[in-house]
């Protein structure tokens, strides 16, 4: 996953490819934006652009259809544009949710 790219995920675009992370506290949303800055920081280190991850407050969620689920332990072979961006994230930001 590249938190930087925006409305895509290597080849596929589109709203369902944007980084987000969900919240249902303020202090899920405090860790949140920590961990954000201090991983923006370490990204912009290696070269890569702004994050673009929303941080919202978690809407009601709906599990997608059984066969979305899993899908390359089902299809081992295949697509997956996500390459990842080799930058590690740091664990433990100080703020408990």
């Amino acid at each position: 996953h590249d938190p930087t790219q925006g409305m895509r995920q290597g080849n596929d675009v589109g709203t369902q490819y944007r980084s987000g992370i969900y919240y249902y506290s303020e202090a899920q949303k405090a860790a949140a934006e920590e961990t954000k800055a201090m991983f923006a920081e370490r990204l912009g280190g290696a070269g890569f652009g702004d994050v673009t991850t929303e941080i919202v407050a978690a809407p009601e969620f709906y599990f997608a259809e059984e066969y979305h689920q899993q899908y390359l332990a089902k299809n081992p072979s295949g697509y997956c544009g996500i390459g990842g961006t080799g930058v590690t994230c740091p664990i433990g930001t100080g703020v408990s949710a």
